[in-house]
């Protein structure tokens, strides 16, 4: 028999390979989003996956001055879309949810609503995006209003690699958060893999200290297309070095050559991290909807994947 998603993040033996979605914006009729989500659906359908991330989009400019490089639209409920696609695929989703603008219980109803109306139990929890904004419940404790429930969520978190290489305390938000439930962990994009090596060397160095397994990190890759696509993921925080951001500017073709980096990167990461025991997956997204990128992000998947089931393979047989 197949194994679950759960199953397959919690064996390291497993590869996990994930495709990272935003909802529909707002106001989307069923009938439409179907539609919208089929047409993701005939994309997928060449590849093989284990299931699709569907984040919670927020308005985040409190996080920055800089002006939002593309406007924020509200989207449809991740539930909804999430429930549509898993019925649709018949494959695992894993539902993203920013918990700073509800109090503790609306949180609280928000949890039995996700587990009675849309059965969905693979949850992301999100903090705030900075502390500047009007944070109505914490990320802490809003894992604290879960474990009071009586549910079986099987719950991660979110990692940056970004924090790690300016606080050098990621690795331990990660253990703090396996105390707290998460079961694993997903990156925001990798374009500094320095950064992304440092905090999985610190975290399987804590873990051998504290006599502990570590969780598995899903590390998220993302294709980029132009200039205004490199400004929003600047704008997201994503750490993109000088060297690497004009290499990708001054290319004949920039998205090409988005995707040759996001292949070194991931060799990078194997090559400096496969050794220390910490199980890895991947995550593959499409910052945008132009039709280029999602096809790169497409042919991304396909290569990435191929890059870690061999190193997968060659593990197992050392």
């Amino acid at each position: 028999m197949a194994l679950s998603l759960q199953e397959k993040i919690a064996d390291s033996n497993q590869g996990v390979y994930l495709i990272g979605t935003t909802p529909p914006k707002f106001g989307t009729d069923k009938a439409q989003l179907e539609t919208i989500a089929q047409k993701l659906l005939a994309r997928l359908h060449e590849i093989e996956y284990d299931g699709v991330i569907i984040y919670d989009i927020q308005d985040e400019s409190s996080r920055t001055a800089q002006p939002r490089p593309f406007p924020f639209k509200q989207t449809v409920d991740p539930r909804e879309y999430s429930h549509l696609l898993r019925d649709l695929s018949h494959l695992d989703v894993i539902t993203y949810k920013s918990v700073a603008q509800r109090g503790a219980a609306e949180f609280s109803a928000w949890l039995s609503e996700t587990k009675n109306d849309y059965n969905l139990n693979n949850l992301v929890l999100v903090g705030s995006p900075s502390s500047a904004g009007d944070i109505k419940l914490s990320l802490a404790d809003a894992y604290k209003t879960l474990a009071e429930q009586d549910n079986n969520v099987f719950l991660g978190g979110v990692t940056i690699a970004e924090r790690h290489a300016s606080k050098r305390n990621e690795h331990q938000r990660l253990i703090e958060k396996t105390a707290q439930g998460c079961k694993f962990f997903i990156s925001q994009a990798v374009y500094n893999p320095q950064a992304t090596i440092d905090l999985i060397t610190s975290y399987a160095r804590c873990c051998k200290v504290q006599g502990t397994k570590p969780k598995r990190i899903i590390l998220t890759f993302t294709p980029c297309g132009g200039e205004k696509t490199l400004e929003f993921m600047q704008w997201l925080g994503i750490s993109v070095p000088d060297a690497t951001k004009w290499r990708m500017l001054d290319a004949d073709n920039t998205l090409s050559e988005s995707v040759r980096i996001c292949r070194e990167n991931l060799d990078l990461i194997l090559q400096n991290c496969a050794h220390l025991g910490v199980p890895l997956g991947l995550n593959i997204e499409s910052l945008t909807n132009r039709k280029e990128e999602i096809d790169a992000s497409i042919n991304l998947y396909r290569l990435l994947k191929a890059i870690m089931e061999l190193n997968l393979a060659e593990k197992q047989i050392a």
